[in-house]
C-alpha cells in the first residue's frame, strides 16, 4: 500500500511539481492548498490531518513572496509573510508528528528560499521567514530524529514559475544569476525532494540543500569583473545567455 505524502501549496509552480513527482514515484499524494484549508489556522490544519492519518512524507511548498523595507512594512504585513511561510510549516509538523512518532518513521521536507541566506532589499518579512524556517526544521531534525523521523530543508535559488516571472524585468536574468548558466526549474526542486524522501536518503537530516545552480558560491563583485570569466571561457553578463529549451 503507497505510503502517504502530503505537499503544502500543492496549486503553485513548484508545489505542483513535487506533487507529480511523487505521485509518478508511488506515494499517495494530497494536496494541501488554500482552497482546501487556511494553513495559517490551527484548527483548520488540525481538521485536515485529522481525517488523512498516518503521514509517511510532509513537504510544505506552501508561502508567499511580498515586500518593502523594514520602515514600510506594516505588522499585518508582516505576520501575513511570517504566518505563510513560517507558521504555516509549524502548523502542518506539528499535526503531522504524531502520526509518524506512532509509526516510528517520517520524512519533513520544508521549502525554503536561498533567501534565507542572502539577501536582497526590500524583504526583511520574507528573509526572517526563510531563515526561520531553515532554523525550525534543524530543530526537528534534532527533536524526533531518534524516534525515526527525518527533516531537512530544500532552498531553491530563482526558479522559473510564473510568479517569479512577474518579478524580474528580463526572464534572461533568471539564467544569468546560476553558474550553471540556466534556470531553476520547478522539476528540479521535486527531483530533490523524491530524494530527499526515499529510502536511499536515510542519513539525510538536519540540513539545508541550496539549489541554486551555484549563484551562491560567486563573490558578487566578481560577477562584474570580466577578467576572470574570461579565463574560464564565460561569457560577459552583458552579453545574452544561451537559449535553453524549458
Amino acid at each position: 500500500m503507497p505510503e502517504l505524502a502530503v505537499v503544502t501549496g500543492a496549486a503553485g509552480g513548484i508545489g505542483s511539481a513535487v506533487a507529480q513527482r511523487l505521485r509518478a514515484d508511488g506515494w499517495d499524494v494530497v494536496g494541501l492548498d488554500r482552497a482546501e484549508a487556511d494553513l495559517t489556522d490551527e484548527a483548520a490544519v488540525a481538521n485536515a490531518f485529522r481525517d488523512l492519518g498516518t503521514v509517511g512524507a510532509l513537504v510544505t511548498c506552501a508561502g508567499v513572496t511580498a515586500g518593502a523595507p523594514a520602515h514600510e512594512t506594516t505588522v499585518e504585513d508582516w505576520h501575513a509573510v511570517i504566518d505563510a511561510n513560517l507558521t504555516s510549516a509549524f502548523l502542518c509538523a506539528k499535526h503531522a508528528l504524531p502520526g509518524m512518532l506512532a509509526a516510528g518513521r517520517g520524512v519533513i521536507v520544508t521549502i525554503g528560499s536561498v533567501h534565507g541566506r542572502v539577501f536582497a532589499p526590500g524583504y526583511p518579512a520574507y528573509a526572517a521567514a526563510k531563515a526561520g524556517l531553515a532554523a525550525f526544521t534543524r530543530q526537528l531534525a534534532v527533536d524526533y530524529g531518534h524516534h525515526g523521523i527525518r527533516a531537512l530543508t530544500i532552498s531553491p535559488g530563482w526558479v522559473r514559475t510564473p510568479d517569479t516571472l512577474t518579478r524580474v524585468e528580463d526572464p534572461a536574468d533568471l539564467t544569468r544569476l546560476a553558474e550553471t548558466q540556466r534556470p531553476g526549474k520547478p522539476a528540479d526542486v521535486a527531483a530533490a525532494v523524491a530524494f530527499a524522501v526515499s529510502a536511499g536518503a536515510a542519513l539525510l537530516t538536519g540540513t539545508e540543500i541550496v539549489l541554486d545552480g551555484g549563484a551562491t558560491a560567486v563573490q558578487p563583485a566578481a560577477l562584474l569583473r570580466p577578467g576572470p570569466r574570461a579565463r574560464l571561457g564565460l561569457p560577459p553578463l552583458t552579453e545574452a545567455p544561451r537559449s535553453e529549451e524549458s
